[in-house]
C-alpha cells in the first residue's frame, strides 16, 4: 500500500513482544478496543530508537467481536470454533498506525471497519477449511478477505486498506498535514 501511494520507505522489523505489552496494557486497565493504537505506537517507538533521524511508521491491527478481544487460532479445530462464533455476525477490524521520530510521537491514529460474515452450515466450513488449508491459522478471524476468504462475508463496511491492516488515506493525511509528502 505505502508503494502504490509513491512512499519510499524501509521495513524493519519492530522488536517489540507484543504478548508481554498486551498483558501489561490489560493489567494497566486498557481497553480491547484501544490495543492496536498501543501496539503501533510500541513499534513505531523501536524504530524510532533504532534510528532517531527517521519517521518511522508503526501499525497494528485487532478484530473485536462486541468487547472481546480475538486471537489467532492455533489449531484448525479453535479456526472452526471461530468461524462458528462469527458466522452470521459482525465484527470489527480496527487498524492503528502512529508515526514517530525518535522518541517523539507525532500522531497516533486509527481506522474502523465492519464486517458481516454470513451464516455458515457445516459444509461450508468444511469446503472453506478443506480449501484453505494452514492458511486459517495465519490471520485472527481466520479468514483473507483478498482470498477465498470473501466468500464468508455478506457485507463489509469500510475502507479496503483498514481490512488490510493500514488505514492508508487518514496516513495519507497525517504525512500531507507534516510537510511530507510532495501533494
Amino acid at each position: 500500500m505505502l508503494s502504490a501511494a509513491g512512499l519510499e520507505f524501509v521495513c524493519v522489523e519492530a522488536d517489540v513482544d507484543e504478548r508481554a505489552l498486551e498483558a501489561q496494557f490489560f493489567r494497566d486497565g486498557g481497553r480491547a478496543g484501544d490495543l492496536a493504537t498501543m501496539l503501533a505506537k510500541a513499534k513505531a517507538l523501536a524504530g524510532g530508537r533504532a534510528d532517531p533521524d527517521a519517521h518511522c511508521l508503526g501499525a497494528d491491527q485487532a478484530l473485536l467481536l462486541g468487547d472481546e478481544l480475538l486471537h489467532k487460532a492455533n489449531t484448525f479445530d479453535e479456526a472452526r470454533a471461530r468461524l462458528r462464533e462469527l458466522s452470521g455476525r459482525a465484527h470489527v477490524l480496527r487498524s492503528a498506525f502512529a508515526l514517530v521520530r525518535g522518541e517523539d510521537v507525532l500522531h497516533v491514529g486509527f481506522d474502523d471497519a465492519t464486517l458481516v460474515m454470513r451464516p455458515l452450515d457445516e459444509r461450508a466450513l468444511d469446503a472453506y477449511l478443506g480449501l484453505c488449508g494452514a492458511e486459517v491459522l495465519g490471520s485472527v478471524g481466520c479468514y483473507q478477505i483478498e482470498g477465498l476468504g470473501a466468500n464468508l462475508f455478506e457485507r463489509v463496511d469500510g475502507a479496503h486498506s483498514t481490512i488490510m491492516g493500514l488505514p492508508i488515506l487518514p496516513l495519507l493525511a497525517v504525512l500531507r498535514g507534516l510537510g511530507l509528502l510532495a501533494f
